[in-house]
């Protein structure tokens, strides 16, 4: 994480600032989920989800949870997404994560979320690298979601999500193919819509 961070200023006059990131949104199945992290002023070695291992992502989850002022999470289940589309599934979601946080933001920051909000909002691409607030939303978001597809894969063992997380890799492509959809397949998405399966 750089030194000068995006939420610095908003540090700086004094305001509780929350960060703002999902996971899943790609994903063939599963929920899609949003973090939403208040974190005190400071440096911290949080990074993008995506850069890390999972085993980084846990022991750094344990630091998240130790320095958090406030963190929740919030959850768009696969039938919002096809009820409502990626985009406004993903906003539901973010402002039901931040409304949960005990400690009311006075700031927000997001990877490239446009949220209709009454505090000051700062949404650049790619937050997650620069703000500590979002990598913190974005690690808390990818495990969570995580752990929730393996509990999945119990119940559905012959799509792997243990593996693939619901995205659309050759495998589970196949088993699609093989078994069709599962209740936590998205059907308004092309490569689950498109083979006719439902």
């Amino acid at each position: 994480m750089k030194a000068e961070a995006l939420e610095r200023t908003f540090w700086n006059d004094g305001l509780a600032v929350a960060g703002v990131d999902e996971a899943g949104r790609g994903a063939l199945a599963g929920p899609l989920l949003v973090a939403a992290v208040v974190l005190p002023p400071g440096r911290y070695p949080f990074r993008d989800s995506k850069k890390l291992s999972p085993r980084q992502r846990e022991l750094l989850l344990d630091r998240l949870l130790a320095s958090a002022r406030a963190w929740a999470v919030a959850v768009a289940s696969a039938a919002e997404v096809d009820r409502l589309g990626v985009l406004a599934a993903t906003h539901r979601a973010a402002y039901r994560a931040l409304a949960r946080l005990r400690v009311e933001p006075q700031a927000v920051v997001s990877d490239y979320l446009f949220l209709d909000l009454e505090t000051p909002l700062l949404a650049p691409p790619r937050a997650e690298d620069k703000s500590p607030n979002v990598a913190a939303a974005s690690i808390l978001a990818k495990v969570v979601r995580d752990r929730y597809m393996l509990g999945l894969h119990q119940r559905c063992p012959q799509y792997n999500f243990a593996a693939n997380k619901g995205y659309g890799t050759a495998e589970h492509l196949s088993a699609l193919q093989a078994w069709g959809p599962c209740p936590a397949h998205r059907r308004s998405f092309a490569p689950v819509a498109q083979k006719r399966l439902l």
